[in-house]
């Protein structure tokens, strides 16, 4: 899933973290080659603390993409959104292990039918929204039907839509819309029945997506929702300035007798959403505020303070872990048509130096895909890219020979993360080598995948992804990168590169609607995407590796593995820290 992305969870455990992960707390691990064989083992800090009460204080250098559950395709709306919604089943993180789904508004995992056509979802008893109105099956239903609405909600998460039986739906506001929604049923206030196309074994994985929280009808604002979502969950929103700050507090109408999964320790979340990342860096650092914490990519960290994070009293306040999340390079298919000169630039990228950029191999591993051979259904992929990230000069501009291709191309990058200009600066000395003018340009990072998404998008621009729905199964990452639109005529949603194939494209289409196994599937889908490949529409870069140092009187912090960040369900912080007030002065500078 998209860091943009999706909200995704594993329904098993993959090898390669099995491996690694092991119990109790371990000292922050070393940087670069001479790093220990433990070097990404899951570190916690404060585990076991069940201290409630507090504040716990926020650090973020831009606002949420949204707050809007039915408009999000992004891990840190879906971080955050744990806190004040719910959804039929969840992402339950543990660090260093892909998140496992467990049942959240709804008594199980859901019965499906014999034909695998049909999945039955029934509600727990007691369930409130923030005002004390009772939480319906229409309710849930009714979230899932405004994510129709793809012409208001250009991010809304689109996996689960995928899979259901009513093509022609167009959401709720449409006009002319062809009656109520085919694709859920439900019978009564408590059952919530949905109709599928073809069988999906990674079901329940996909009810977990944030379009299955609850949205009451006549609270809808639609673009507006984002300000104000009404809370199914421990906490609701006291106040939110878009760009600037944010408060949680605790929703009264909140039942833990239902709610198993969160901990719900602090009494109040703040959020300052204006902070540089080099404040970011430097006050968690020097534990400037002993309840701050931060969302931000890296945990905020700058590339010069890496050496820091050896120091004992920042080792054990650093809580680390390798996460589900690949970063990439993105072509613009559109507008670099040609597959021959987009292996060309592929070929020239320094991306050791990229890794670099990230921090060295203490923040991330070079990898060859997007998906690895843990994942269901996996298939060798070929590529032509040096294993240890060097450039192949050469071998790019013997490509380029004879060729017609652009002089001129634009990288787009998120203006808050230095590091994304700075791998902006080693991409144009790469591309200059063959003759190419590489032009940087900042685009706001509140709108940097809706700029994507949209007609904004440059010739070249970093994204990234944290497993889909499922992030042991192949196809989740697959479908939503490369694969084609709902309807087959054009790319996906979450497509960045524009990627479609006349072949390949609707051969992935077609694969939506057959039988099998998780793992007969898969191994379709990998010898499908490692074709695409060939065409190079996205470079992988590295698999991110977070570290993130948090204030001393912080407890229960662990890396989510979907979330890529310190995953706020779990954290407290100790006893008589935090008023709840904030900490003003440092949540405002930068």
């Amino acid at each position: 899933m998209n860091r943009r992305t999706v909200a995704a969870l594993a329904l098993t455990v993959t090898a390669a973290m099995a491996l690694t992960a092991c119990g109790g707390t371990k000292p922050a691990p070393g940087s670069g080659s001479r790093a220990p064989a433990d070097a990404f083992d899951p570190v916690k800090v404060g585990d076991g603390d069940t201290t409630k009460g507090g504040n716990v204080n926020v650090l973020m250098s831009t606002d949420f993409q949204t707050l809007d559950p039915g408009n999000s395709n992004y891990v840190q709306t879906a971080n955050v959104g744990q806190l004040y919604y719910r959804t039929l089943t969840m992402a339950k993180e543990e660090a260093g292990k892909p998140p496992k789904v467990v049942p959240d508004l709804a008594t199980d995992l859901g019965k499906v039918s014999k034909d695998g056509l049909t999945w039955t979802y029934t509600l727990k008893k007691g369930l409130k929204f923030e005002d004390g109105r009772p939480i319906t099956a229409q309710d849930v239903k009714y979230g899932v039907e405004r994510t129709y609405a793809r012409d208001v909600y250009t991010q809304a998460p689109q996996e689960l839509n995928a899979a259901l039986s009513d093509d022609g739906y167009k959401g709720p506001y449409a006009k002319g819309a062809a009656g109520d929604f085919k694709g859920i049923e439900t019978p009564d206030d408590r059952t919530v029945v949905f109709k599928l196309k073809q069988p999906f074994a990674e079901f329940p994985a996909l009810v977990s997506r944030s379009n299955t929280a609850p949205v009451p009808r006549a609270k809808d604002t639609k673009l507006d929702y984002t300000n104000h979502p009404v809370s199914t969950g421990p906490y609701k929103i006291e106040s939110y300035e878009r760009g600037r700050a944010m408060k949680l507090v605790r929703n009264k109408h909140w039942d833990p007798a239902t709610d198993p999964n969160r901990s719900a320790l602090p009494h109040t979340f703040t959020f300052s959403l204006s902070t540089a990342q080099s404040t970011i860096s430097q006050q968690l650092l020097a534990d400037s505020d002993p309840t701050a914490i931060t969302l931000d990519s890296a945990g905020g960290l700058q590339a010069s303070d890496a050496a820091k994070l050896d120091q004992p009293s920042i080792a054990r306040r650093t809580a680390s872990g390798i996460i589900g999340c690949t970063d990439v390079l993105d072509f613009n298919t559109e507008t670099i048509k040609d597959p021959v000169v987009r292996k060309a630039l592929a070929l020239a990228i320094d991306r050791k130096a990229i890794q670099l950029q990230y921090g060295g191999a203490r923040f991330g591993k070079l990898t060859q895909s997007y998906i690895n051979p843990q994942q269901r259904g996996y298939v060798p992929q070929h590529t032509d890219l040096d294993p240890t990230g060097q450039p192949k000069l050469d071998e790019a501009k013997k490509l380029l020979k004879g060729r017609s291709y652009p002089k001129k191309l634009v990288y787009g990058y998120a203006d808050a993360t230095p590091r994304f200009k700075n791998m902006g600066t080693s991409l144009q000395e790469n591309l200059r080598q063959l003759g190419i003018d590489l032009e940087l340009r900042p685009i706001p990072a509140a709108n940097y995948f809706t700029t994507l998404a949209g007609k904004g998008m440059p010739d070249l621009a970093r994204s990234g992804w944290c497993g889909g729905a499922d992030s042991a199964s192949v196809r989740t990452t697959i479908d939503p990168n490369l694969g084609p639109s709902v309807d087959g005529k054009t790319f996906g949603f979450s497509n960045i590169p524009r990627y479609h194939d006349p072949e390949i494209s609707k051969a992935m289409y077609a694969l939506r609607g057959e039988n099998g196994t998780s793992e007969e599937l898969g191994r379709k889908w990998s010898k499908l995407f490692d074709r695409a490949m060939q065409d190079y529409p996205l470079v992988p870069l590295v698999r991110n590796v977070t570290r993130s140092v948090v204030g001393s009187d912080v407890r229960g912090a662990q890396v989510g593995y979907f979330f890529g960040g310190i995953d706020l369900s779990t954290v407290a912080v100790a006893s008589g820290s935090g008023s709840g007030s904030g900490s003003g002065s440092v949540a405002r500078k930068g």
